[in-house]
C-alpha cells in the first residue's frame, strides 16, 4: 500500500469515524476522508443508544462479537481516560423472574466465563437486593465492569483526532452512486446548494449503518442480508424516581432475538432510560411511530426474509406494538423487574433505530458481518455492542481488509 494512497469512510458514526483514526494513526501520509450525510457526526446509531459500554456476557465465545467486544473495552476505557471523556463501571445485573430466566442464566454466565467477563458472579434474592435494593428476582448475574459513557462525545472526540491528523471529515455529503474501476473508485456526492462532486479514492470502506445494503449494491455486493429498521422505543424515568436504579438492570434475553427486552439504563448525565422494546420501524431513519418513507417500507415489505421472519414469531411483533403504544404496558414490562415503578414514573424519551441485517431465509445475522468487493470494504452488520467494540473493529477491519488489501468475508 502507498503512503500517498487516499482511503474513503462512507458514515461518520462511531465505527466510521474510528476506521478513519485507525487508517492515520498506523499509515502516516495516508489520505483519509471521511463522507458524511447529515450536518453532524453520530447522527444515527451513534447517538441514539443507551450509552452502555457492553462487557461480553451474551455473545457466542470465538465469534466477532465477542472477540472484538473484550478488545474494545479496553481501548475504549483507555481513550475516554486518556481523553477526559466519562467513563463509568455502573455494573450491570441481569435479573431472573422466573425459573425459565434461570436456566438460561446458566448458559449465559458460563459465556461470559468463557469471554473472559471479569468479577461476574451468580447471585440470590437477597445478594441482588444488595447492589439495586428496589429490583426483584429469584437470581441474577452480575458484572461489575459492565460501564456507561456517552458515545456522542465519544464519536466527537475521534473526529477531532482524525482532523488533527490531516484527515477530513466532510459533513452535508451524502453519497449518491459510486462505481469501480481497475484504478479505484469514484464515489459522487451532493451537498445542500445541490451540486454534485465526484471523490476518487484508491480504497472505499463502508460504514454507512442503517443505509449500509444499499451502500454494498452500489459497490456490487449482493442484496443478501437486508437492513430492516426496528426502531425502539424508549422512556425516561421522572428526575425525582431516579434512585429506583442505581445501575444497570436487565432482564434475561431470550435467545432466538438479538433484542435485550425492556431495560433500565443510568446515563452519565444522571437520567435513568427505560427501554427499548422493538417493532418494525416504517423508515430507515424513522424515529417517530409517524414516520413513514413509502419506497423504503416497500423495501422492506418486498423482502422474502421478512415474511419468514413475521410468520415465525408475529406474536412477538404484536406484544412489541402493544408495549410501543401503551406506556401503561411499558411500564408493566418494566415493573418485573422493578416492581415499585408505576405509569406516572415515566415520560416518553427519544426512540433509536436499529439496523439489522435480516437474510433472504428470516434469519437474523447475529453477528458483525463483513465482504469485500474489489477495493470496496462493506460492514454489511454491526449492531450492539458496535459502539463498545468500535475502536477494536476499526483494528480488525485495518488488519483483516485495509491493510493488506485483502480479505473474504466475515
Amino acid at each position: 500500500m502507498r503512503s500517498t494512497e487516499h482511503i474513503g469512510i462512507i458514515g461518520a458514526g462511531i465505527v466510521g469515524l474510528a476506521v478513519a483514526r485507525h487508517i492515520t494513526l498506523h499509515r502516516p501520509g495516508t489520505r483519509v476522508t471521511v463522507l458524511e450525510k447529515e450536518n453532524r457526526v453520530a447522527a444515527h446509531q451513534t447517538g441514539h443508544n443507551s450509552g452502555v459500554v457492553h462487557a461480553g456476557l451474551y455473545y457466542r465465545p470465538g465469534s466477532l462479537k465477542a472477540t472484538l467486544c473484550r478488545r474494545g473495552v479496553g481501548l475504549l476505557r483507555d481513550y475516554c481516560a486518556e481523553n477526559g471523556l466519562p467513563y463509568e463501571e455502573a455494573g450491570k445485573l441481569l435479573v431472573a423472574v422466573n425459573p425459565e430466566d434461570e436456566a438460561r442464566l446458566d448458559d449465559i454466565e458460563r459465556r461470559a466465563k468463557e469471554n473472559g467477563v471479569p468479577g461476574v458472579i451468580r447471585l440470590g434474592p437477597e445478594g441482588l437486593r444488595e447492589i439495586e435494593p428496589h429490583a426483584a428476582g429469584i437470581a441474577a448475574l452480575h458484572s461489575p465492569t459492565t460501564a456507561i459513557t456517552d458515545f456522542v462525545a465519544v464519536a466527537e472526540q475521534i473526529a477531532d483526532d482524525v482532523r488533527r491528523s490531516g484527515g477530513r471529515v466532510l459533513l452535508n455529503t451524502p453519497v449518491i452512486d459510486l462505481r469501480q474501476d481497475h484504478d479505484g473508485t469514484e464515489v459522487l456526492t451532493g451537498d445542500p446548494k445541490g451540486e454534485r462532486v465526484i471523490h476518487r479514492f484508491d480504497r472505499l470502506v463502508l460504514c454507512g449503518g442503517l443505509q449500509s445494503d444499499q451502500l454494498a449494491r452500489m459497490a456490487g455486493g449482493a442484496a443478501d442480508p437486508r437492513v430492516v429498521p426496528f426502531r425502539g422505543h424508549y422512556h425516561e424515568l421522572v428526575p425525582e424516581r431516579r434512585d429506583l436504579v442505581r445501575g444497570l438492570l436487565y432482564p434475561v434475553p431470550d435467545p432466538r432475538y438479538p433484542f435485550l427486552g425492556v431495560h433500565l439504563t443510568r446515563h452519565v448525565h444522571g437520567e435513568v432510560m427505560v427501554g427499548p422494546n422493538a417493532v418494525l420501524a416504517l423508515a430507515r431513519e424513522g424515529y417517530r411511530a409517524r414516520d413513514l418513507r413509502t419506497r423504503e417500507l416497500a423495501q422492506t415489505l418486498a423482502w422474502p426474509g421478512f415474511w419468514r421472519l413475521a410468520r415465525e414469531h408475529w406474536s412477538v411483533g404484536v406484544r412489541e406494538t402493544l408495549v410501543s403504544a401503551s406506556r401503561a404496558v411499558f411500564a408493566a414490562q418494566a415493573r418485573r423487574l422493578l416492581p415499585e415503578l408505576t405509569t406516572a414514573d415515566l415520560h416518553p424519551a427519544p426512540a433509536g433505530v436499529r439496523a439489522q441485517a435480516l437474510g433472504r431465509d428470516g434469519g437474523l445475522l447475529d453477528d458483525f458481518h463483513v465482504d469485500t468487493h474489489g477495493r470496496v470494504v462493506c460492514v454489511r452488520n454491526a449492531p450492539s455492542p458496535a459502539a463498545t467494540s468500535s475502536l477494536a473493529i476499526a483494528e480488525f477491519l485495518y488488519d483483516n481488509h485495509i491493510g493488506n488489501g485483502n480479505g473474504s468475508g466475515y
